[in-house]
């Protein structure tokens, strides 16, 4: 009988530590517990030293449910809103600037990093291509590494908690159209990937879940592929995306791990507070929530903060859309802000 790779054995773990973990929150109450509860679960579990991984075949197959499940929520009225979409983005570009720029003044006056490290641990998501720049240039690349893992963490946890507290609840949801048919996904899936490819091959962040994505928005407002995915399919792709999150921890340096931890809770708490006065601002000028906006200007993961506004309703388009365009910003905005960095 044929052993078991150690990957999936570690890959069977970090699920099993997660799902126990989206329990406990569930049962304590806290916000989207089926992402919190893993992402919190498994980075305990990261940093005492159980060996967790999620594998890249699981890791896409979850960004294409995921992709899939926002796709669904495409309905008219999310197009008929997207008329009032380049003003909230222009309210996202700014907030980006002001969040990278007092973050990285707190990592040098209050952490003493050297500048380039400050500001690139500050910068506000785009882990990989930051990590890159890091080795490039000379960074301290395991403090990036560290900080910026803490921030996405903390994101994770701390947005849903500020959503909840300002008692939205959320439509995205609401519209039922049944269970997709198997015959429609054996039509999103492959299209999905063909899109996936293309996007990664135009070094589009996030290729996989914005084409499964793309295909699901095409098939539902075509009416050709109609439905959702069933739930516990959804909230099993939650539960991995959350232990996926908590995997940045293994081999983790414990001795760096405090100053990680604070820095990455002071560039949390900078990042929530320009979001949510961008959120206050920018819902004056649309007509959605700032709950929405929040969740659409806070810097975390496009598929993490993606998957926050599916669990709690909250315009998945629109919040992936502008996650999106925040990549894209930092992709010319970090190279800038570094040949700034090197002259000051």
């Amino acid at each position: 009988m044929q052993a078991i790779h150690p990957d999936w054995r570690a890959a069977a773990t970090a699920l099993v530590i997660g799902s126990g973990g989206a329990a406990l929150f569930w049962v304590i109450g806290f916000p989207a517990a089926l992402l919190t509860g893993p992402a919190t679960a498994v980075s305990i579990a990261a940093i005492m030293g159980v060996r967790c991984i999620i594998p890249p075949a699981l890791r896409d197959m979850v960004f294409l449910l995921i992709g899939v499940s926002i796709g669904s929520t495409v309905t008219p009225e999310v197009i008929g809103t997207a008329m009032a979409w380049p003003l909230s983005l222009a309210v996202l570009l700014v907030t980006l600037v002001f969040v990278l720029l007092l973050a990285m003044f707190a990592l040098e006056r209050l952490f003493r990093f050297d500048r380039m490290t400050a500001m690139l641990s500050a910068t506000p998501g785009h882990l990989s291509y930051v990590l890159g720049l890091s080795a490039d240039i000379g960074a301290d690349v395991p403090r990036v590494a560290l900080v910026q893992s803490m921030r996405v963490l903390l994101l994770t946890l701390v947005v849903p908690v500020l959503v909840a507290l300002w008692g939205v609840e959320g439509t995205a949801h609401l519209a039922d159209r049944g269970i997709i048919a198997l015959w429609g996904l054996a039509l999103i899936f492959p299209l999905a990937i063909a899109l996936g490819w293309v996007l990664k091959r135009l070094t589009i962040p996030a290729p996989l879940l914005l084409g499964a994505m793309a295909a699901s928005a095409l098939g539902q407002s075509s009416d050709l592929t109609p439905g959702a995915l069933p739930a516990w399919v959804v909230g099993a792709a939650f539960i991995a995306m959350g232990s996926l999150i908590g995997t940045r921890f293994v081999g983790a340096d414990r001795r760096r791990l405090l100053g990680a931890l604070l820095a990455g809770l002071v560039c949390t708490l900078i990042a929530c507070g320009v979001a949510a006065l961008g959120a206050v601002l920018a819902a004056e000028l649309v007509d959605l929530p700032p709950a929405v906006l929040l969740l659409a200007f806070a810097p975390g993961g496009v598929e993490v903060m993606a998957a926050i506004a599916v669990e709690t309703g909250l315009e998945p388009a629109f919040v992936a859309a502008h996650h999106v365009v925040r990549l894209l910003a930092l992709t010319v905005m970090v190279p800038v802000m570094v040949v700034w960095a090197r002259r000051g």
